[in-house]
């Protein structure tokens, strides 16, 4: 489990303690801690984690404010730890994010088997827990997506990539060898029903081409389909999931 990172959010330094002592003992290695929303959501901006215990009553903005904003830069599940007993407020968490949740007082070893049992849903395919799940990796042999992490690889090198042009890609990356047409990727990508900008879809198309193609001036996996629009090609080497 040492490669398995979660992060623990709690304003109690007690609760904190134990949790991390207890998924010590169960291996759980890769452990970090945080005491408020703030600083939960910084951590997750720096570090990929696939497990975040999220206490709702928290200093400043509560879980279920933050949750939202944690879940634009993360995938991974989210158990609360809540004082709360009502269905309004569990469904709450679920409404906002939450995938899970535990009553205070709680016995920690519910909240380690409650990880447990999110990690192997959140790890799909995995025979072997220890490993990092492949679950949002489009691997397209010269460049892969980790979509857990944000992240474009080329030849196995990280590679800067503004925010649309990475949305663009993804989409792409999961719709493989389907075209789509300026004005379908403009709605689907940029969220707009309205008359669709040419222009802007080319030029991040063109970004595109610029990371992932050994010659952008003569693209072999973003390809466009004359009259018809464009695709990402996937051959039957790559493992886009």
């Amino acid at each position: 489990m040492d490669e398995v990172s979660i992060l623990l959010v709690d304003d109690e330094q007690a609760i904190l303690h134990m949790l991390r002592t207890v998924l010590l003992k169960e291996q759980f290695l890769d452990i970090d801690t945080v005491t408020t929303g703030e600083d939960a959501i910084a951590a997750c901006e720096k570090k990929t984690y696939h497990c975040i215990v999220l206490d709702v009553m928290l200093p400043g903005r509560s879980g279920l404010e933050i949750c939202p904003f944690l879940r634009q830069i993360t995938d991974a599940p989210i158990l609360f730890l809540t004082a709360k007993t009502t269905d309004y407020d569990k469904l709450t968490g679920f409404a906002v994010g939450g995938d899970d949740y535990v009553v205070k007082p709680f016995n920690p070893l519910e909240v380690v088997a409650r990880i447990k049992s999110l990690l192997r849903r959140y790890l799909p395919r995995q025979t072997e827990p220890e490993k990092l799940p492949r679950e949002g990796i489009y691997d397209y042999g010269r460049f892969q997506v980790m979509e857990p992490a944000g992240e474009l690889r080329v030849e196995g090198q990280p590679v800067n990539c503004p925010a649309l042009v990475y949305q663009l890609l993804l989409f792409f990356c999961k719709h493989p060898n389907r075209i789509f047409t300026k004005s379908e990727l403009y709605e689907r990508v940029w969220g707009s029903e309205a008359i669709s900008d040419d222009n802007t879809v080319m030029v991040h198309i063109h970004r595109i081409r610029e990371r992932i193609e050994a010659d952008p001036s003569n693209p072999e996996l973003l390809v466009n389909v004359r009259g018809l629009g464009y695709k990402l090609i996937q051959s039957d080497m790559g493992s886009g999931r």
